[in-house]
């Protein structure tokens, strides 16, 4: 079998694990990462994305350790549009979060106008840091977690450029998964 997902992964984290874990389970696995110009339009919160090659590098560090575990193989491709390679032929699955399972579904309607079968579309849960809110790519960005959700002692919301944007209200929904198929 055939899975695809896509992200931004800018890093990546114990969420994003949960999703390849996944993805590996089902089958060989195709990640779409967001290009250069893509990654900045998929955010929720508006925060700096590092190039493409240093995420590329990092996701398949990360993948080769995860498909070396189920024998699978996997593949990173660029993402030029929301919703990436999950409309072309070859796959089987496609790996979601829950708020963008609908993007999954758009997707499905575009491969069935070019002929070809819909995805199964998995959804796979959120983590939730040791505060209960989500584990995301931006609160780590911001300092007030670490890639598996610990809390940073003396977090406080700040940016990296230490104006201060966190709510702290755990009303944050940027998982950084806003593109279709984008799942990071």
């Amino acid at each position: 079998m055939d899975v695809a997902l896509g992200g931004t992964f800018d890093p990546v984290h114990d969420g994003h694990r949960r999703l390849f874990e996944r993805a590996f389970e089902l089958g060989d696995v195709t990640v779409g990462l967001t290009s250069d110009e893509l990654a900045p339009q998929t955010r929720h919160v508006k925060r700096r994305v590092r190039p493409f090659d240093e995420r590329r590098d990092d996701l398949a560090d990360e993948l080769e350790s995860i498909a070396d575990g189920y024998d699978r193989s996997f593949d990173i491709r660029t993402l030029e549009e929301p919703t990436g390679i999950a409309t072309e032929e070859p796959f089987d699955y496609l790996i979601v979060s829950p708020e963008t399972k609908s993007g999954g579904e758009r997707i499905n309607d575009i491969r069935r106008e070019r002929g070809y079968d819909p995805l199964d579309v998995v959804v796979v849960p959120h983590l939730r840091a040791d505060d209960g809110d989500i584990i995301s790519s931006t609160r780590i960005v911001r300092g007030e977690i670490d890639e598996h959700g610990n809390v940073l002692e003396g977090a406080d919301g700040r940016n990296e450029t230490g104006a201060g944007t966190g709510t702290g209200t755990g009303t944050d929904t940027d998982t950084d998964t806003d593109t279709a198929a984008d799942t990071s």
